[in-house]
This record gives structure tokens, C-alpha cells and sequence, in this order.
């Protein structure tokens, strides 16, 4: 089951477990319909993740065995409306760490996020355990959620995994209200107006991550046995990273009249919180983690299939 199959990851997330273990064995669910393509796919369920009674009832009525609670408010969201993006990321986990608890489901995949980190965090090549002192409401949830995913792992032995997720990049889904959602929306405007105008400045270096590498890391660590899986709270996970002048320059070898222009706003200050590179060395030692797409790569294969999308 896929709460939260209607946003960014979890739409292709979706998708991808459909095509690898048969449409009628994924339940897709939102508080929304998704797209056609995610809604004649397979069955889906119109379900608020943090309705838990709704939850347990598809839960108990599918007789699901992995939960993927994909369901949050992100980071520039969650900075206009802090209670709600409090609420929502922390209801709905303990909605599905109490299922997995009582044995209703056998594992939980909650994804946590490089928000985790603070200014007072090493920014080059940030270590797995290392001091964090968020500054957002989404890193401070997803802090919190990953104590308590830890704790119950600890405490009563429940199979939760975790990534921290880079900045994720796809060509499919419409940005998600992210602070480093400029990097999708760039490929867009490339493509559309020949220019962007970043609200990151110059400079900027953020960990980021093509969504085909994201969703096949998230599938292996949920596949991978149990014994690999040495860290409780969240992996440390990691592609590429880049600033936004980096980024328009792979797509100037596509578009060579394209141009970036820079007007810095609230998620300047968000962005310079967190690392600029991730070491994510013991996911790759546990289970074997590799990722396949570099900067290079990633824009090739964007801008390649935007222009099918769009012709």
C-alpha cells in the first residue's frame, strides 16, 4: 500500500511496483485522485493518511503486508502553514508505526530527508550520525520521525526503513513544494521561455538525486533482508550535487540560448541550512546501494523525454 500515491515520489513509486509485481498487488491511496494514468492502473482508495481507522480498514480489507507512508508536507510548504505540516508528517506516521506495532503490517517504509540537517551540520560530505538542529518544521518533524522510527524498531521490534532523500528530479510529476524543486522546474522553463529565474542564488550546492535512482534505492532497501539493515532511523543517501549555475549549464549543451537569472527569496535561508554534499557510505557498505545517474545524464534524459511530452 502507497499513502501519498498521488505526490511526486509516490506516483512513480507507484508505477514502478505495478510493473514489477502486478498492478492488482499495489494499492495506491491519497486524500485526492491522482492522474489517470495512477487511477486506471490498479486499484486506489481515497484515504487521509491521518485517518487511521481508514487506514487499518484497507489496510486489513487488501491484507497489505508493506506499508510506503509517502504522505507529507514539504519544506516551503510546511514554512506557510507549520501546525498543519506539523500534524499531517507526525500523524501519519504514528498511524502506521501503531499498525506495524499491533503486527497489522510486516514492514513500513517512511522516508525521511536531508531537512534533518542545520547550519550546524558539516556541509561537505555530511557524515550519517552527526549533529542535525533543523530549522524548518518539515526537518524537524523528520527528525523526530526518525527517533521514533528507531525507537520502536528498539522498542518493539517493527521493520521501519528509512532514507533521507536528496533533492529529487523527474520529468512526470509537477513540483511538490520543495526548496530544492527549482531543479525540476528549470527543465520546464528551458524547454518553454528559454530562461529561469532562480530563487536560490549563485553558488548554492545542494545534494540532489534523479527520481528513477530514488525510487529504485527506496524498492532495494525494502528488499534487502533485514540483517543488512543496520541503521534504524533513516539512511544518508546520495547521487550528485550541484548549484543552480551547474544545473543550466548541462542544459545550455542541450539548449545553447537558454539563460538563468537569480532573485533569492525565503528558501535561500532554508537551502543554506543543509549540506551541500552527502556521504552516504553506509548505505552503499549495508545494502549495497549505487546510483546510476549523473548530472549529465539526469538532463539528457529530461529534456529528451519533456520533448515527447510536449510535442
Amino acid at each position: 500500500m502507497i499513502i501519498g500515491a498521488s505526490g511526486q515520489i509516490g506516483t512513480e513509486l507507484c508505477s514502478y511496483l505495478r510493473d514489477k509485481y502486478g498492478s492488482h498487488k499495489v494499492i495506491a491511496s491519497d486524500i485526492r485522485e491522482g492522474d489517470d494514468d495512477l487511477m486506471e492502473a490498479g486499484p486506489f482508495e481515497i484515504v487521509d493518511a491521518m485517518d487511521a481507522e481508514a487506514i487499518e480498514d484497507v489496510v486489513i480489507r487488501y491484507e497489505i503486508t508493506d506499508v510506503y507512508m509517502m504522505a507529507a508536507m514539504l519544506s516551503a510548504t510546511g514554512e506557510k502553514f507549520p501546525m498543519k505540516a506539523w500534524n499531517l508528517n507526525m500523524t501519519s506516521l504514528f498511524n502506521v508505526l501503531k499498525l506495524a506495532k499491533e503486527g497489522k503490517i510486516e514492514k513500513l517504509f517512511w522516508p525521511s530527508s536531508i531537512a534533518v540537517f542545520g547550519p550546524s551540520t558539516p556541509k561537505h560530505d555530511t557524515p550519517q550520525q552527526t549533529i542535525m538542529e533543523p530549522t524548518t518544521v518539515y526537518g524537524i518533524s523528520k527528525q523526530t520521525g526518525e527517533r521514533w522510527c528507531e525507537y520502536y524498531h528498539r522498542k518493539y521490534g517493527v521493520d521501519v526503513r528509512s532514507l533521507r532523500y536528496p533533492g529529487l528530479i523527474s520529468y512526470k510529476t509537477p513540483p511538490g513544494g520543495g526548496t530544492t524543486d527549482y531543479a525540476v522546474d528549470i527543465y520546464h522553463k528551458a524547454l518553454k521561455h528559454g530562461r529561469y529565474v532562480s530563487f536560490l542564488k549563485e553558488g548554492t550546492a545542494l545534494p540532489m538525486m534523479f527520481m528513477d535512482d530514488a525510487i529504485r534505492a527506496t524498492v532495494d532497501l525494502m528488499e534487502a533482508p533485514a540483517e543488512k539493515i543496520k541503521v534504524r532511523s533513516a539512511y544518508n543517501l546520495s547521487a550528485m550535487s550541484f548549484a543552480p549555475e551547474e544545473i543550466a549549464e548541462s542544459i545550455k549543451a542541450h539548449i545553447p540560448d537558454f539563460s538563468i537569472e537569480y532573485e533569492p527569496d525565503f528558501r535561500q535561508e532554508i537551502a543554506d541550512s543543509w549540506p551541500s554534499s552527502i556521504d552516504d557510505s553506509e548505505a552503499r557498505n549495508d545494502w549495497g546501494w549505487q546510483h546510476e545517474y549523473s548530472l549529465a545524464d539526469m538532463t539528457a534524459e529530461i529534456i529528451k523525454n519533456l520533448k515527447i511530452r510536449n510535442a
